[in-house]
């Protein structure tokens, strides 16, 4: 039926499928969120130093 290299080979296969659908699905989650995140963060930010430049100001 099957011999061992075959054997392997489709091992191999569901190895690397099974890695790809779980980088596929790290990808598609987690890195939005962080870019999300990262841009809340930056806004944040800005708006801070400009109310502090502002208090300064006055």
């Amino acid at each position: 039926m099957f011999e061992f290299d075959q054997y392997l080979g489709f091992l191999a296969f569901l190895a690397i499928l099974t890695m790809g659908f779980w980088l596929m699905i790290f990808l598609v989650a987690f890195v939005p969120y962080w870019i999300g995140g990262s841009v809340g963060e930056l806004i944040k930010e800005k708006r801070e130093a400009r109310k502090k430049a502002k208090a300064e100001k006055a």
